[in-house]
C-alpha cells in the first residue's frame, strides 16, 4: 500500500490564484498513481496520495526563505 506525500508551495500556478486548483490536484493524484501502477504494479485502489500546500513563509532552501531565495536567484540572472 503506497502512500505518496506531495508538498507544494501555496501560491498557485497563475498570478491570480493562491493555491493549485482541484483539477491540478486531481491530475497529480492520477499521474502519481499511474506511475506506481506502471512501475511497481501497485493497483490504483491501494495507492494513497496526500497533497499538502505549504505557505511560502514556511518553505525555504539555500539557507533562505523561498521568496528571498527566488529573488536572489532572479538577480543572478538579470545581471
Amino acid at each position: 500500500m503506497p502512500i505518496v506525500n506531495i508538498q507544494v508551495t501555496r501560491e498557485g500556478t497563475a498570478p491570480d490564484r493562491q493555491s493549485i486548483t482541484a483539477e491540478e490536484k486531481a491530475a497529480l493524484i492520477k499521474g502519481v498513481s499511474e506511475v506506481l501502477l506502471n512501475v511497481l504494479n501497485k493497483p490504483l485502489e491501494s495507492t494513497f496520495v496526500v497533497i499538502e500546500e505549504v505557505d511560502t513563509d514556511n518553505w525555504g532552501w539555500g539557507g533562505l526563505p523561498a521568496l528571498e531565495y527566488r529573488k536572489k536567484l532572479a538577480e543572478k540572472f538579470i545581471k
